[in-house]
């Protein structure tokens, strides 16, 4: 135990102090965690770094699991399988094949192929947060893909915990995992919001709530003789994701994750060694694999799918780095003695350097796109825009980009004054209602020039942009149209600098919301009578979005 305490006084202290210069620099703290951990490896015992490594990746599993939202997945979980199959196909064999040239027997090449495959949940899905909170297209892919890995994973880790590898031996641990899943998928569908009703007057007590709902399914996974990531796994989905009823428990569990990622990421560092030779040749293999390999089959798989170039590779750069299961896999192994030091070594040397380089490639996306990858793939888009798109003959029509309830109001509002429009928008679960309501529609990367040209932007009169990320707002600009532009930004000093650069208008919700509501006010102070006027009112306002098919105010899709 004073070991224990000692190392993580040791971790904790090398990376605060690593985590102060990556604040200064404003950049990711993944890189400097690692970097803290390679610090004080040579301080600290290894069984004790390995019993850490394996907790902090189970809790972090368990948080992925709270945060998944079912509803705003469905839309794009089919591409998400399509996705997975190809790269369990593809990357799967092709890895394993390496593998056996490198010299390793079948067990050790499927550590190494594991390794290649399976990309990080924590890391490709923490990096993506803010694109997924704000439901862009290619967050919600990049975290469906690492959902369904993790199910993989899971059954992955099931078969390799098999004491004998029998038939009978695997039938058993399959069997108990799909009863520990299917015990989760209960809990959340039947009990969840009983049990959140009962301590819905306490946040603090939802939030040990839920962790008795870990600590309760990894003792049911110890009991029967399961990995603790995979009961970790399953308490995560037991756990309804409600950022509205359950905000205080959701901000605990992500304050407790920050504590627990720093352990695991620290400990991936510290769990590097100085490497021979052939673990850095078979390091650099898996690296090779996972940063450049897989990212390239996944871009391709995308626009196969229809999606754009742009879509297509950012998704696919959430996905350049080796997962925590793998790790734990290879920790798993280490500790049975069924995998070889060099190939640990090289696991955790390539695990370490693709999590530094996928927060470069996070930070630095668009740009990699426009200067490496929009070259590889542009004639496969603009080939894809115009099969997918639907526009007539149009002049003096107006563009509306983006077909979420704003796009979907304006677009109904031009239908009632009979003005013509097309639709810009990039989400393929958009593709049927866009050809269900609008007669013209382009369905493609706001971001391409090709885009606007197939939507007629030389003969439009208006364009109106609904989307609120600023790099849009700004391309959109770059074009240098002679066409007013109305655009929309999230606070004023972005809708200050638009202007400046020459948008006509632009919309800031929040200001907008406020003026309508002190309007509201106003009018009803004013005139006691004017109350029954805004209900009315109000009623067929909120009938018309009821109509236009939004199951809730926040039904928005970006398009980015």
């Amino acid at each position: 135990m004073v070991d224990l305490i000692t190392t993580l006084a040791l971790i904790f202290i090398s990376a605060g102090a690593f985590l102060l210069i990556a604040n200064y620099l404003s950049i990711s703290s993944v890189p400097f965690y690692i970097l803290a951990g390679i610090a004080v490896g040579p301080f600290i015992e290894q069984p004790e770094v390995l019993e850490l490594a394996q907790w902090g990746i189970a809790f972090l599993v368990f948080v992925f699991g709270v945060s998944l939202d079912f509803d705003s997945l469905g839309a794009v979980i089919r591409d998400g399988e399509i996705m997975t199959g190809v790269q369990l196909l593809v990357i799967g064999p092709l890895s394993f094949g390496i593998g056996l040239i490198l010299g390793f027997g079948s067990l050790e090449a499927l550590y190494f192929s594991a390794a290649a495959t399976l990309s990080s949940t924590i890391v490709g899905t923490g990096l993506r947060q803010a694109d997924i909170r704000e439901n862009l297209v290619h967050g919600r892919l990049a975290k469906s893909v690492h959902f369904l890995q993790d199910i993989l994973a899971v059954v992955l880790i099931l078969i390799l915990s098999t004491e004998a590898f029998s038939a009978d031996g695997i039938a058993m641990k399959l069997g108990y995992g799909v009863m520990v899943l299917a015990a989760a998928g209960i809990v959340r569908r039947y009990l969840f919001e009983r049990l959140s009703r009962f301590s819905e007057s306490s946040q603090e007590l939802m939030l040990m709530t839920s962790i008795s709902l870990l600590i309760g399914f990894l003792a049911v996974a110890e009991y029967l003789g399961l990995s603790i990531v995979v009961g970790a796994f399953a308490a995560g989905l037991a756990i309804k994701h409600d950022s509205t009823a359950h905000l205080g428990m959701l901000n605990g569990i992500e304050s407790i994750k920050d504590f627990f990622a720093a352990i695991f990421f620290a400990t991936i560092g510290a769990l590097v060694s100085v490497p021979t030779v052939s673990a850095v040749v078979v390091a650099l293999t898996i690296v090779i694999l996972t940063t450049i390999v897989k990212p390239l089959v996944m871009i391709f798989t995308l626009l196969w799918e229809g999606y754009d170039a742009r879509t297509a590779s950012l998704t696919s750069l959430s996905l350049d780095q080796v997962s925590e299961f793998a790790l734990f896999i290879a920790i798993g192994a280490l500790i049975e003695g069924t995998v070889s030091s060099t190939l640990f070594d090289a696991i955790i040397l390539a695990a370490a350097v693709t999590m530094i380089t996928s927060a470069y490639t996070r930070r630095h996306d668009h740009q990699l796109y426009d200067q490496l990858l929009h070259r590889l793939v542009s004639r496969a888009q603009t080939a894809k825009i115009d099969e997918r798109s639907r526009v007539g003959t149009l002049s003096e029509h107006v563009i509306i980009a983006g077909f979420g309830r704003q796009g979907r109001r304006l677009a109904h509002a031009c239908q009632e004054a009979g003005r013509p429009f097309v639709v810009i928008e990039n989400d393929p679960a958009m593709l049927d209602p866009l050809a269900e309501q609008c007669e013209n529609y382009v369905f493609g990367d706001a971001m391409h020039r090709y885009t606007w040209e197939k939507a007629g932007i030389d003969d439009a009169s208006l364009v109106i942009s609904t989307i609120d990320r600023r790099p849009v707002s700004e391309r959109i600009l770059e074009f240098g149209l002679d066409t007013d532009v109305i655009l929309r930004a999230d606070d004023t000093d972005d809708a200050r600098a638009l202007l400046e650069r020459g948008a006509l208008y632009v919309v800031v919700p929040d200001v907008l919301a406020s003026d309508q509501l002190i309007e509201h006010v106003m009018e009803v102070v004013d005139d006691p009578e004017a109350s029954g006027r805004l209900e009315s009112r109000h009623r067929v306002e909120l009938q018309t979005l009821s109509d236009l098919g939004f199951s809730s105010i926040t039904d928005e899709h970006e398009l980015v």
